[in-house]
């Protein structure tokens, strides 16, 4: 077998290995879910894998942010990351939102005529 210059063969592998080969997360996160670290914690940072410690600084970093960003920025396959930041969500160092806004907030509605007046 031959090496090629500059690989690391310990850095690579399957990537659903990272996540004990779990592809479904307890409920649906689509590629538009918005991670939000609420706290960062540099305690719970030190305490995490490499791949996870890179989507839990990236996403408070730039928090909120779409699950699909997060999997881009940190060249993470978007299923490993799915799982990961479900498991950050489970112990609480993560919150997942939908991303949707409450159509009844009237701030959120006065943008939108404002919008819609600016164009008329």
């Amino acid at each position: 077998m031959t090496r090629r210059a500059g690989l690391d063969p310990t850095r690579w592998g399957r990537p659903y290995t990272r996540v004990g080969g779990r592809i479904r997360t307890p409920r649906p996160l689509l590629v538009h879910t918005l991670v939000h670290v609420p706290q960062y914690d540099a305690s719970v940072a030190a305490t995490l894998p490499p791949w996870a410690r890179t989507l839990y600084q990236r996403a408070a970093a730039s928090s909120p942010v779409s699950l699909a960003e997060l999997s881009a920025e940190c060249a993470i396959a978007l299923g490993v990351a799915r799982v990961v930041l479900s498991d950050l969500s489970a112990a609480g160092h993560v919150h997942l939102g939908s991303g949707a806004q409450d159509p009844r907030d009237t701030v959120v509605l006065g943008r939108v005529l404002d919008g819609l007046r600016k164009l008329a």
